[in-house]
Protein backbone atom coordinates (compact mmCIF):
# COMPACT_ATOMS: atom_id res chain seq x y z
CA UNK A 1 0.00 0.00 0.00
CA UNK A 2 0.74 3.23 -0.18
CA UNK A 3 3.28 5.32 2.60
CA UNK A 4 3.96 8.97 3.31
CA UNK A 5 6.83 10.13 0.48
CA UNK A 6 7.95 12.30 3.24
CA UNK A 7 8.36 9.60 5.75
CA UNK A 8 10.02 7.23 3.56
CA UNK A 9 12.75 9.26 1.92
CA UNK A 10 14.94 8.17 4.73
CA UNK A 11 14.19 4.24 4.15
CA UNK A 12 15.74 3.47 0.74
CA UNK A 13 19.59 3.87 1.89
CA UNK A 14 20.54 2.46 -1.97
CA UNK A 15 18.39 5.38 -3.29
CA UNK A 16 19.99 8.22 -1.73
CA UNK A 17 22.42 9.56 -3.90
CA UNK A 18 19.61 9.23 -6.83
CA UNK A 19 17.29 11.18 -4.18
CA UNK A 20 19.83 14.01 -3.73
CA UNK A 21 19.74 14.25 -7.78
CA UNK A 22 15.99 14.34 -7.46
CA UNK A 23 15.51 17.29 -5.39
CA UNK A 24 16.59 19.75 -8.53
CA UNK A 25 12.43 19.18 -8.46
CA UNK A 26 12.30 20.39 -4.90
CA UNK A 27 13.06 24.06 -3.39
CA UNK A 28 17.01 24.80 -2.72
CA UNK A 29 16.29 24.03 0.99
CA UNK A 30 14.91 20.58 0.68
CA UNK A 31 17.73 20.25 -1.68
CA UNK A 32 20.31 21.11 0.67
CA UNK A 33 18.31 18.48 3.72
CA UNK A 34 18.63 15.73 0.96
CA UNK A 35 21.97 16.77 -0.34
CA UNK A 36 23.21 16.33 3.27
CA UNK A 37 21.39 13.01 4.04
CA UNK A 38 22.70 11.47 0.67
CA UNK A 39 26.43 12.53 2.01
CA UNK A 40 25.72 11.75 5.44
CA UNK A 41 27.21 15.24 6.31
CA UNK A 42 25.63 15.69 9.69
CA UNK A 43 27.69 19.56 9.79
CA UNK A 44 25.10 20.51 6.98
CA UNK A 45 22.15 19.99 9.27
CA UNK A 46 20.84 22.88 11.62
CA UNK A 47 17.80 23.03 14.07
CA UNK A 48 15.61 24.62 10.66
CA UNK A 49 17.12 22.30 8.04
CA UNK A 50 15.70 19.44 10.53
CA UNK A 51 12.19 20.53 11.26
CA UNK A 52 9.79 18.55 9.11
CA UNK A 53 8.75 19.71 5.70
CA UNK A 54 5.87 22.05 5.77
CA UNK A 55 2.73 20.42 4.32
CA UNK A 56 1.52 22.55 1.33
CA UNK A 57 -1.16 21.91 -0.90
CA UNK A 58 -3.86 19.76 -0.28
CA UNK A 59 -4.18 16.68 2.21
CA UNK A 60 -5.57 13.06 0.90
CA UNK A 61 -9.36 12.79 1.89
CA UNK A 62 -9.84 9.77 3.62
CA UNK A 63 -13.60 8.47 4.70
CA UNK A 64 -15.76 5.46 5.74
CA UNK A 65 -18.37 4.80 3.44
CA UNK A 66 -17.67 6.71 -0.37
CA UNK A 67 -15.64 8.52 -2.10
CA UNK A 68 -15.47 11.14 -5.17
CA UNK A 69 -12.95 12.85 -6.99
CA UNK A 70 -13.86 14.83 -9.53
CA UNK A 71 -12.57 18.36 -11.51
CA UNK A 72 -15.44 21.11 -10.10
CA UNK A 73 -16.87 20.85 -6.24
CA UNK A 74 -20.59 21.25 -7.96
CA UNK A 75 -20.00 17.34 -9.87
CA UNK A 76 -18.40 16.39 -6.79
CA UNK A 77 -21.18 17.38 -4.10
CA UNK A 78 -23.65 16.17 -6.61
CA UNK A 79 -22.00 12.34 -6.91
CA UNK A 80 -21.80 12.46 -3.19
CA UNK A 81 -26.07 13.63 -3.15
CA UNK A 82 -26.25 10.32 -5.23
CA UNK A 83 -24.60 7.86 -3.26
CA UNK A 84 -25.82 9.41 0.19
CA UNK A 85 -29.79 8.82 -1.59
CA UNK A 86 -28.71 5.12 -1.64
CA UNK A 87 -27.22 5.25 -5.14
CA UNK A 88 -24.09 3.72 -5.84
CA UNK A 89 -21.10 4.40 -7.55
CA UNK A 90 -22.24 4.18 -11.45
CA UNK A 91 -25.10 6.33 -10.37
CA UNK A 92 -23.23 9.00 -8.89
CA UNK A 93 -20.76 8.94 -11.66
CA UNK A 94 -23.09 9.41 -14.27
CA UNK A 95 -24.52 12.18 -12.19
CA UNK A 96 -21.40 13.94 -11.79
CA UNK A 97 -20.82 13.43 -15.48
CA UNK A 98 -24.01 15.15 -16.22
CA UNK A 99 -23.40 18.25 -13.89
CA UNK A 100 -19.53 18.56 -15.87
CA UNK A 101 -21.52 19.11 -18.83
CA UNK A 102 -22.92 22.59 -17.54
CA UNK A 103 -20.30 23.22 -15.21
CA UNK A 104 -17.05 22.76 -17.08
CA UNK A 105 -18.48 22.53 -20.89
CA UNK A 106 -15.57 23.43 -22.85
CA UNK A 107 -14.24 20.21 -21.56
CA UNK A 108 -16.71 18.06 -21.95
CA UNK A 109 -20.43 17.63 -22.76
CA UNK A 110 -24.21 15.58 -23.37
CA UNK A 111 -21.85 15.95 -27.34
CA UNK A 112 -18.86 13.92 -26.53
CA UNK A 113 -18.12 10.35 -25.66
CA UNK A 114 -17.46 8.39 -22.67
CA UNK A 115 -15.59 5.35 -21.71
CA UNK A 116 -15.49 3.84 -17.94
CA UNK A 117 -13.42 0.69 -16.02
CA UNK A 118 -16.20 -0.11 -13.45
CA UNK A 119 -15.68 -2.48 -10.61
CA UNK A 120 -19.00 -4.43 -9.63
CA UNK A 121 -18.48 -5.74 -6.26
CA UNK A 122 -21.36 -8.26 -6.98
CA UNK A 123 -19.60 -9.71 -10.16
CA UNK A 124 -16.34 -9.95 -8.45
CA UNK A 125 -14.97 -8.49 -11.41
CA UNK A 126 -13.80 -5.43 -13.85
CA UNK A 127 -15.73 -4.67 -16.83
CA UNK A 128 -15.26 -1.87 -19.56
CA UNK A 129 -17.45 0.11 -21.22
CA UNK A 130 -16.96 1.56 -24.64
CA UNK A 131 -19.34 4.77 -24.93
CA UNK A 132 -18.07 6.34 -28.28
CA UNK A 133 -20.17 7.16 -31.32
CA UNK A 134 -18.87 6.65 -35.23
CA UNK A 135 -18.51 8.45 -37.90
CA UNK A 136 -21.73 9.44 -39.96
CA UNK A 137 -22.62 7.41 -43.24
CA UNK A 138 -21.54 10.81 -45.35
CA UNK A 139 -18.44 10.87 -43.39
CA UNK A 140 -16.07 9.86 -46.70
CA UNK A 141 -13.09 11.06 -47.78
CA UNK A 142 -14.52 12.07 -51.17
CA UNK A 143 -17.35 14.15 -49.35
CA UNK A 144 -14.15 15.64 -47.22
CA UNK A 145 -12.03 16.46 -50.37
CA UNK A 146 -15.26 17.41 -52.46
CA UNK A 147 -16.12 19.76 -49.50
CA UNK A 148 -12.82 21.49 -49.71
CA UNK A 149 -10.87 19.84 -47.14
CA UNK A 150 -7.15 18.67 -47.64
CA UNK A 151 -7.75 16.47 -44.14
CA UNK A 152 -10.84 15.84 -41.97
CA UNK A 153 -12.05 19.00 -40.46
CA UNK A 154 -10.68 19.67 -36.97
CA UNK A 155 -13.01 21.99 -35.92
CA UNK A 156 -16.30 22.71 -37.41
CA UNK A 157 -19.92 20.35 -38.11
CA UNK A 158 -17.35 18.71 -40.10
CA UNK A 159 -15.44 16.89 -37.92
CA UNK A 160 -18.72 15.68 -35.49
CA UNK A 161 -19.27 12.36 -34.95
CA UNK A 162 -22.32 10.65 -33.34
CA UNK A 163 -22.17 11.93 -29.88
CA UNK A 164 -21.86 8.07 -27.32
CA UNK A 165 -22.19 9.46 -23.45
CA UNK A 166 -25.82 9.49 -23.11
CA UNK A 167 -26.18 6.09 -24.70
CA UNK A 168 -22.95 5.18 -22.09
CA UNK A 169 -25.03 7.05 -19.20
CA UNK A 170 -28.28 5.02 -19.62
CA UNK A 171 -25.64 1.57 -19.87
CA UNK A 172 -23.89 2.44 -16.83
CA UNK A 173 -27.25 3.04 -14.62
CA UNK A 174 -29.60 0.67 -16.38
CA UNK A 175 -27.09 -2.25 -15.92
CA UNK A 176 -24.87 -1.42 -12.83
CA UNK A 177 -26.92 1.43 -10.78
CA UNK A 178 -29.64 1.02 -8.03
CA UNK A 179 -31.56 4.82 -9.24
CA UNK A 180 -33.32 5.79 -12.54
CA UNK A 181 -31.78 7.71 -14.90
CA UNK A 182 -33.87 10.56 -14.06
CA UNK A 183 -32.74 10.23 -10.20
CA UNK A 184 -29.32 10.69 -11.53
CA UNK A 185 -29.72 13.45 -14.25
CA UNK A 186 -31.36 15.96 -10.86
CA UNK A 187 -28.83 17.42 -9.88
CA UNK A 188 -27.74 18.85 -13.34
CA UNK A 189 -30.79 19.81 -14.31
CA UNK A 190 -31.41 22.12 -11.04
CA UNK A 191 -28.31 23.51 -12.07
CA UNK A 192 -28.82 24.01 -15.75
CA UNK A 193 -32.05 25.76 -14.63
CA UNK A 194 -31.26 27.55 -11.64
CA UNK A 195 -27.53 28.84 -12.30
CA UNK A 196 -24.14 28.47 -10.63
CA UNK A 197 -21.28 31.00 -10.09
CA UNK A 198 -18.43 29.85 -12.47
CA UNK A 199 -15.06 28.68 -10.75
CA UNK A 200 -11.59 30.11 -11.65
CA UNK A 201 -9.65 27.89 -13.48
CA UNK A 202 -12.86 27.25 -15.75
CA UNK A 203 -13.37 30.79 -15.99
CA UNK A 204 -9.63 31.62 -17.32
CA UNK A 205 -10.32 28.53 -19.92
CA UNK A 206 -13.29 29.83 -21.43
CA UNK A 207 -12.14 33.45 -21.78
CA UNK A 208 -9.49 32.47 -23.99
CA UNK A 209 -12.32 30.44 -26.37
CA UNK A 210 -14.45 33.51 -27.62
CA UNK A 211 -13.13 33.70 -30.69
CA UNK A 212 -13.86 29.78 -31.46
CA UNK A 213 -17.63 30.32 -29.92
CA UNK A 214 -18.12 33.62 -32.02
CA UNK A 215 -17.55 31.18 -35.09
CA UNK A 216 -20.73 29.16 -34.43
CA UNK A 217 -24.37 31.33 -33.45
CA UNK A 218 -25.51 28.63 -31.68
CA UNK A 219 -22.00 28.32 -29.85
CA UNK A 220 -22.14 32.10 -28.72
CA UNK A 221 -25.83 32.04 -27.89
CA UNK A 222 -25.22 29.24 -25.19
CA UNK A 223 -21.84 29.94 -23.96
CA UNK A 224 -21.40 33.55 -24.17
CA UNK A 225 -22.99 36.23 -22.26
CA UNK A 226 -23.34 39.88 -23.91
CA UNK A 227 -20.31 38.65 -26.63
CA UNK A 228 -18.13 37.55 -23.73
CA UNK A 229 -16.88 34.41 -21.72
CA UNK A 230 -18.26 34.74 -18.26
CA UNK A 231 -15.59 35.37 -15.32
CA UNK A 232 -14.68 33.61 -12.35
CA UNK A 233 -18.16 34.19 -9.96
CA UNK A 234 -20.25 34.99 -12.64
CA UNK A 235 -23.61 33.42 -12.46
CA UNK A 236 -24.25 30.91 -15.54
CA UNK A 237 -27.19 29.49 -16.81
CA UNK A 238 -27.92 26.92 -19.31
CA UNK A 239 -31.80 26.10 -19.76
CA UNK A 240 -31.70 24.77 -23.17
CA UNK A 241 -29.36 22.26 -21.69
CA UNK A 242 -32.02 21.64 -19.09
CA UNK A 243 -34.81 20.96 -21.42
CA UNK A 244 -32.14 18.60 -22.68
CA UNK A 245 -31.57 16.89 -19.74
CA UNK A 246 -35.03 16.51 -18.97
CA UNK A 247 -36.17 15.29 -22.10
CA UNK A 248 -32.98 12.29 -21.74
CA UNK A 249 -34.58 11.88 -17.94
CA UNK A 250 -37.92 11.00 -19.21
CA UNK A 251 -37.87 9.15 -22.20
CA UNK A 252 -34.12 7.71 -21.95
CA UNK A 253 -31.30 7.47 -24.67
CA UNK A 254 -34.24 6.51 -27.19
CA UNK A 255 -35.27 10.21 -27.15
CA UNK A 256 -31.83 11.46 -27.52
CA UNK A 257 -31.14 9.34 -30.39
CA UNK A 258 -33.97 7.61 -31.79
CA UNK A 259 -37.29 10.44 -31.51
CA UNK A 260 -37.72 13.53 -33.41
CA UNK A 261 -34.69 15.05 -31.12
CA UNK A 262 -32.33 12.54 -32.73
CA UNK A 263 -33.92 13.72 -36.28
CA UNK A 264 -34.03 17.11 -35.44
CA UNK A 265 -30.07 16.65 -34.31
CA UNK A 266 -28.83 15.34 -37.24
CA UNK A 267 -30.30 17.67 -39.43
CA UNK A 268 -28.70 20.58 -37.88
CA UNK A 269 -25.71 19.12 -38.13
CA UNK A 270 -25.67 18.89 -41.86
CA UNK A 271 -27.00 22.15 -42.01
CA UNK A 272 -23.97 23.37 -40.48
CA UNK A 273 -21.83 20.82 -43.04
CA UNK A 274 -21.62 18.09 -41.41
CA UNK A 275 -21.98 14.30 -41.95
CA UNK A 276 -24.82 12.48 -39.61
CA UNK A 277 -27.85 11.46 -40.72
CA UNK A 278 -30.57 10.32 -38.59
CA UNK A 279 -30.48 7.31 -39.09
CA UNK A 280 -26.42 7.39 -38.19
CA UNK A 281 -27.90 8.78 -34.32
CA UNK A 282 -30.11 6.29 -34.40
CA UNK A 283 -27.45 3.12 -34.41
CA UNK A 284 -25.74 4.13 -31.73
CA UNK A 285 -24.87 1.93 -29.18
CA UNK A 286 -22.32 1.20 -26.27
CA UNK A 287 -20.15 -2.23 -26.28
CA UNK A 288 -18.93 -3.72 -23.26
CA UNK A 289 -15.69 -5.07 -23.22
CA UNK A 290 -12.89 -6.95 -21.95
CA UNK A 291 -10.45 -4.16 -20.45
CA UNK A 292 -6.57 -4.97 -21.16
CA UNK A 293 -3.63 -5.58 -18.39
CA UNK A 294 0.00 -6.07 -17.49
CA UNK A 295 1.23 -7.07 -14.35
CA UNK A 296 4.17 -4.70 -12.42
CA UNK A 297 5.62 -5.73 -9.46
CA UNK A 298 2.80 -7.52 -8.24
CA UNK A 299 0.16 -5.07 -9.23
CA UNK A 300 -2.18 -5.14 -11.58
CA UNK A 301 -2.57 -2.08 -14.44
CA UNK A 302 -5.91 -1.77 -16.34
CA UNK A 303 -6.68 -0.12 -19.47
CA UNK A 304 -9.10 -0.35 -22.06
CA UNK A 305 -8.82 -1.84 -25.98
CA UNK A 306 -8.81 -0.06 -28.60
CA UNK A 307 -9.20 2.49 -30.03
CA UNK A 308 -8.31 4.62 -27.27
CA UNK A 309 -4.34 4.95 -26.48
CA UNK A 310 -4.34 3.05 -23.41
CA UNK A 311 -2.38 0.39 -24.74
CA UNK A 312 0.55 2.85 -25.21
CA UNK A 313 0.42 3.53 -20.90
CA UNK A 314 0.48 -0.86 -20.96
CA UNK A 315 3.98 -0.78 -22.89
CA UNK A 316 5.30 1.97 -20.99
CA UNK A 317 4.84 0.17 -17.95
CA UNK A 318 6.37 -3.42 -18.99
CA UNK A 319 8.93 -1.75 -20.97
CA UNK A 320 10.01 0.23 -17.60
CA UNK A 321 9.77 -2.99 -15.34
CA UNK A 322 13.30 -3.90 -15.98
CA UNK A 323 14.65 -1.07 -14.55
CA UNK A 324 15.42 -0.06 -10.69
CA UNK A 325 13.13 3.21 -11.11
CA UNK A 326 13.28 4.19 -6.66
CA UNK A 327 17.40 4.15 -6.88
CA UNK A 328 17.14 6.49 -9.86
CA UNK A 329 15.39 8.83 -8.17
CA UNK A 330 12.02 10.76 -8.25
CA UNK A 331 12.38 13.19 -11.14
CA UNK A 332 15.42 12.48 -11.70
CA UNK A 333 17.71 13.22 -15.10
CA UNK A 334 17.87 9.51 -15.09
CA UNK A 335 14.58 8.85 -14.45
CA UNK A 336 13.10 11.07 -16.67
CA UNK A 337 15.52 10.33 -19.38
CA UNK A 338 13.85 6.60 -18.93
CA UNK A 339 10.45 7.51 -19.01
CA UNK A 340 10.56 9.82 -21.86
CA UNK A 341 12.43 7.15 -24.34
CA UNK A 342 9.77 4.55 -23.29
CA UNK A 343 7.20 6.96 -24.02
CA UNK A 344 8.96 7.39 -27.14
CA UNK A 345 8.67 3.89 -28.07
CA UNK A 346 5.25 2.80 -26.69
CA UNK A 347 3.81 6.02 -28.65
CA UNK A 348 5.40 5.28 -31.86
CA UNK A 349 3.00 2.04 -31.82
CA UNK A 350 -0.20 4.09 -31.48
CA UNK A 351 0.21 4.03 -35.72
CA UNK A 352 -1.70 0.89 -35.13
CA UNK A 353 -4.84 1.38 -33.23
CA UNK A 354 -7.46 2.36 -34.64
CA UNK A 355 -11.25 1.39 -34.62
CA UNK A 356 -11.38 -2.52 -32.91
CA UNK A 357 -12.89 -3.81 -36.21
CA UNK A 358 -10.35 -2.60 -38.22
CA UNK A 359 -7.05 -3.30 -36.51
CA UNK A 360 -3.98 -4.79 -38.38
CA UNK A 361 -1.93 -5.37 -35.32
CA UNK A 362 -3.97 -6.69 -32.25
CA UNK A 363 -3.72 -5.71 -29.16
CA UNK A 364 -2.11 -9.08 -27.67
CA UNK A 365 1.26 -8.35 -30.30
CA UNK A 366 1.55 -5.23 -29.11
CA UNK A 367 1.90 -6.42 -25.53
CA UNK A 368 4.20 -9.39 -26.33
CA UNK A 369 6.66 -10.21 -23.82
CA UNK A 370 9.29 -10.67 -26.76
CA UNK A 371 8.03 -7.84 -28.80
CA UNK A 372 8.53 -5.31 -25.73
CA UNK A 373 11.96 -7.08 -24.86
CA UNK A 374 13.02 -5.86 -28.62
CA UNK A 375 11.63 -2.93 -28.38
CA UNK A 376 13.33 -1.90 -25.42
CA UNK A 377 16.23 -1.96 -26.88
CA UNK A 378 15.32 0.95 -28.75
CA UNK A 379 15.96 2.60 -24.83
CA UNK A 380 19.62 4.00 -24.73
CA UNK A 381 20.37 4.62 -21.30
CA UNK A 382 22.22 7.68 -21.65
CA UNK A 383 21.02 9.53 -25.00
CA UNK A 384 17.64 11.32 -26.35
CA UNK A 385 16.31 9.46 -29.41
CA UNK A 386 14.52 10.76 -32.06
CA UNK A 387 11.38 9.25 -32.68
CA UNK A 388 11.05 5.95 -33.39
CA UNK A 389 9.22 4.09 -36.30
CA UNK A 390 6.02 3.92 -37.32
CA UNK A 391 5.46 7.15 -35.91
CA UNK A 392 3.10 8.51 -33.03
CA UNK A 393 0.04 10.50 -33.53
CA UNK A 394 0.64 14.03 -31.83
CA UNK A 395 -3.39 15.03 -30.06
CA UNK A 396 -4.46 18.06 -28.01
CA UNK A 397 -7.66 16.96 -26.29
CA UNK A 398 -9.54 18.30 -23.85
CA UNK A 399 -11.57 16.17 -21.12
CA UNK A 400 -13.17 15.49 -17.51
CA UNK A 401 -11.71 12.48 -15.50
CA UNK A 402 -13.66 10.95 -12.38
CA UNK A 403 -13.09 8.40 -9.81
CA UNK A 404 -15.62 6.87 -7.52
CA UNK A 405 -16.02 4.23 -4.93
CA UNK A 406 -18.85 3.03 -3.05
CA UNK A 407 -20.22 1.65 0.32
CA UNK A 408 -21.19 -2.19 -1.70
CA UNK A 409 -17.56 -1.74 -2.68
CA UNK A 410 -18.23 -0.69 -6.41
CA UNK A 411 -15.55 1.28 -7.95
CA UNK A 412 -15.60 3.48 -11.16
CA UNK A 413 -12.99 5.10 -13.44
CA UNK A 414 -14.88 7.40 -15.67
CA UNK A 415 -13.46 9.98 -18.57
CA UNK A 416 -15.97 11.94 -20.62
CA UNK A 417 -14.44 13.84 -22.88
CA UNK A 418 -15.49 16.70 -26.22
CA UNK A 419 -11.82 16.49 -28.29
CA UNK A 420 -10.70 19.83 -28.23
CA UNK A 421 -12.04 22.80 -25.88
CA UNK A 422 -15.39 23.30 -26.65
CA UNK A 423 -15.31 20.49 -29.24
CA UNK A 424 -16.13 21.04 -32.95
CA UNK A 425 -16.90 24.49 -31.96
CA UNK A 426 -20.95 24.20 -32.69
CA UNK A 427 -23.75 23.76 -31.18
CA UNK A 428 -27.42 23.00 -32.92
CA UNK A 429 -29.54 26.18 -31.78
CA UNK A 430 -31.53 24.89 -28.76
CA UNK A 431 -29.83 21.86 -27.71
CA UNK A 432 -27.53 24.07 -24.88
CA UNK A 433 -24.61 21.49 -25.50
CA UNK A 434 -21.55 21.82 -28.16
CA UNK A 435 -20.39 18.76 -29.79
CA UNK A 436 -17.32 17.07 -30.05
CA UNK A 437 -14.93 17.35 -32.87
CA UNK A 438 -13.51 13.29 -32.46
CA UNK A 439 -13.69 13.22 -36.47
CA UNK A 440 -10.44 15.17 -36.47
CA UNK A 441 -9.22 12.03 -34.74
CA UNK A 442 -9.23 10.00 -38.29
CA UNK A 443 -6.74 9.78 -41.29
CA UNK A 444 -7.90 10.80 -44.35
CA UNK A 445 -5.08 9.03 -46.00
CA UNK A 446 -5.31 5.19 -46.13
CA UNK A 447 -4.54 3.03 -43.30
CA UNK A 448 -6.31 1.16 -40.01
CA UNK A 449 -7.54 4.87 -39.29
CA UNK A 450 -8.60 5.98 -42.59
CA UNK A 451 -11.98 7.91 -42.16
CA UNK A 452 -14.97 5.91 -43.36
CA UNK A 453 -18.87 5.65 -42.34
CA UNK A 454 -19.75 3.77 -39.05
CA UNK A 455 -16.01 3.57 -37.96
CA UNK A 456 -14.74 4.99 -34.58
CA UNK A 457 -11.85 7.34 -34.51
CA UNK A 458 -8.88 7.06 -32.85
CA UNK A 459 -9.29 8.15 -29.24
CA UNK A 460 -6.98 9.92 -25.99
CA UNK A 461 -9.21 8.83 -23.55
CA UNK A 462 -8.18 6.44 -21.06
CA UNK A 463 -9.65 5.23 -17.97
CA UNK A 464 -6.72 3.68 -15.63
CA UNK A 465 -7.37 1.06 -12.73
CA UNK A 466 -5.38 -0.90 -10.40
CA UNK A 467 -5.66 -3.96 -8.56
CA UNK A 468 -4.01 -6.77 -6.70
CA UNK A 469 -3.99 -10.21 -6.28
CA UNK A 470 -7.43 -10.15 -7.84
CA UNK A 471 -8.82 -7.28 -5.70
CA UNK A 472 -9.49 -3.78 -6.46
CA UNK A 473 -7.21 -1.47 -4.98
CA UNK A 474 -7.45 2.25 -7.48
CA UNK A 475 -9.25 3.87 -9.92
CA UNK A 476 -7.23 6.39 -11.35
CA UNK A 477 -6.81 8.78 -14.64
CA UNK A 478 -5.07 12.36 -15.84
CA UNK A 479 -6.70 14.15 -18.22
CA UNK A 480 -5.24 15.74 -21.55
CA UNK A 481 -5.03 14.30 -24.88
CA UNK A 482 -1.07 12.69 -25.49
CA UNK A 483 -0.68 13.36 -21.68
CA UNK A 484 -2.73 11.15 -20.70
CA UNK A 485 -0.48 7.67 -20.92
CA UNK A 486 2.72 8.90 -19.85
CA UNK A 487 0.85 10.59 -16.90
CA UNK A 488 -1.08 7.62 -15.83
CA UNK A 489 2.71 6.33 -15.89
CA UNK A 490 4.03 8.64 -13.21
CA UNK A 491 1.23 9.15 -11.36
CA UNK A 492 1.04 5.08 -10.23
CA UNK A 493 5.14 4.70 -10.03
CA UNK A 494 5.15 8.02 -7.48
CA UNK A 495 3.04 5.23 -5.40
CA UNK A 496 4.40 2.13 -6.31
CA UNK A 497 8.06 3.11 -6.52
CA UNK A 498 8.36 6.25 -4.75
CA UNK A 499 5.67 5.54 -1.80
CA UNK A 500 3.57 8.80 -2.63
CA UNK A 501 0.35 9.05 -0.72
CA UNK A 502 -2.48 9.98 -3.01
CA UNK A 503 -2.61 13.51 -2.79
CA UNK A 504 1.24 13.65 -3.40
CA UNK A 505 1.11 11.60 -6.25
CA UNK A 506 -1.29 13.76 -7.73
CA UNK A 507 0.51 16.99 -6.99
CA UNK A 508 3.98 15.79 -7.89
CA UNK A 509 5.87 17.97 -11.05
CA UNK A 510 5.00 16.05 -14.20
CA UNK A 511 6.74 16.07 -17.53
CA UNK A 512 5.12 15.51 -20.79
CA UNK A 513 7.03 14.44 -23.57
CA UNK A 514 5.70 16.91 -26.49
CA UNK A 515 7.75 15.40 -29.93
CA UNK A 516 10.90 14.60 -31.04
CA UNK A 517 13.76 15.76 -28.39
CA UNK A 518 10.83 18.40 -27.07
CA UNK A 519 10.08 17.83 -23.67
CA UNK A 520 8.23 20.01 -21.01
CA UNK A 521 9.09 19.64 -17.09
CA UNK A 522 6.85 21.40 -14.18
CA UNK A 523 9.04 23.30 -12.16
CA UNK A 524 12.09 23.06 -14.42
CA UNK A 525 15.18 24.07 -12.86
CA UNK A 526 18.61 25.02 -14.72
CA UNK A 527 20.54 22.14 -12.94
CA UNK A 528 18.04 19.68 -14.47
CA UNK A 529 17.64 21.68 -17.48
CA UNK A 530 21.42 20.99 -18.02
CA UNK A 531 21.47 17.73 -17.54
CA UNK A 532 18.71 16.65 -19.78
CA UNK A 533 20.00 18.72 -22.45
CA UNK A 534 23.44 16.64 -21.87
CA UNK A 535 21.43 13.32 -23.07
CA UNK A 536 20.23 15.30 -25.97
CA UNK A 537 16.78 16.64 -24.67
CA UNK A 538 15.66 20.15 -25.32
CA UNK A 539 13.83 20.38 -22.36
CA UNK A 540 11.32 23.90 -21.79
CA UNK A 541 8.47 25.58 -23.18
CA UNK A 542 5.07 25.05 -20.85
CA UNK A 543 2.27 23.05 -21.16
CA UNK A 544 -0.62 21.96 -20.03
CA UNK A 545 0.13 18.48 -17.50
CA UNK A 546 -3.64 17.48 -17.34
CA UNK A 547 -5.87 17.46 -14.21
CA UNK A 548 -5.39 14.02 -12.11
CA UNK A 549 -8.08 11.95 -9.72
CA UNK A 550 -7.42 8.86 -7.59
CA UNK A 551 -9.95 6.80 -5.52
CA UNK A 552 -8.39 4.21 -3.71
CA UNK A 553 -9.99 1.31 -1.81
CA UNK A 554 -8.45 0.90 1.68
CA UNK A 555 -7.62 -2.15 3.00
CA UNK A 556 -8.64 -1.86 6.56
CA UNK A 557 -12.20 -0.33 5.11
CA UNK A 558 -13.28 2.88 3.60
CA UNK A 559 -11.79 5.31 1.16
CA UNK A 560 -8.63 7.78 0.31
CA UNK A 561 -9.28 10.35 -2.42
CA UNK A 562 -7.41 12.72 -4.27
CA UNK A 563 -8.03 15.95 -6.98
CA UNK A 564 -5.61 17.24 -8.86
CA UNK A 565 -4.60 21.45 -7.88
CA UNK A 566 -4.11 21.91 -11.46
CA UNK A 567 -7.95 22.09 -11.68
CA UNK A 568 -11.06 23.57 -9.78
CA UNK A 569 -11.84 19.82 -8.36
CA UNK A 570 -12.64 18.29 -5.12
CA UNK A 571 -12.05 14.98 -3.63
CA UNK A 572 -14.82 14.59 -0.97
CA UNK A 573 -16.22 11.34 0.63
CA UNK A 574 -18.90 10.70 3.46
Amino acid sequence: MFRSARRSRGTRPAALAAVATAALLLSPFAATSLAAQASGDSSAWDAETMAPDPVDGRSTVYAPNGMVATSQPLASEAAVRILRQGGNAFDAAVAASAVLSLVEPHMTNVGGDLFALAWSEREGRLVGLDASGRAGALMTPENILADGFDDVPYRGAGSVTVPGAVAGWEALVGEYGNLSLADVLAPAIELAEGGFPVSPIIAGQWGNLVGVLEDDPGAAATYLLDGQAPEAGDWFRNPDLAGTLRMIADGGADAFYRGEFGARLADGIRDLGGYITPEDMAAMDVEWVEPLSVDYRGWTIWQLPPAGQGIAALQMFELLEPYDLAAMGHNSPQYLHHLIEAKKVAFADLAHVADRDWLEVEPEQLLDEDYLDRRRALIDPFRASEQPEPGAFATATETVYLSIGDSEGNMISFIHSIFEYFGSGVVVPGTGFVLQNRGAGFDIDQGPNQVAPGKRPFHTLIPGFVTRDGEPYMAFGVMGGSMQPQGHVQLVLNMLEFGMDPQEAVDAARFRHRGGMRVSIENLTPELRLALASMGHDPGGNTAYGGAQVVIRLPGGGWAGASDARKDGLAIGH
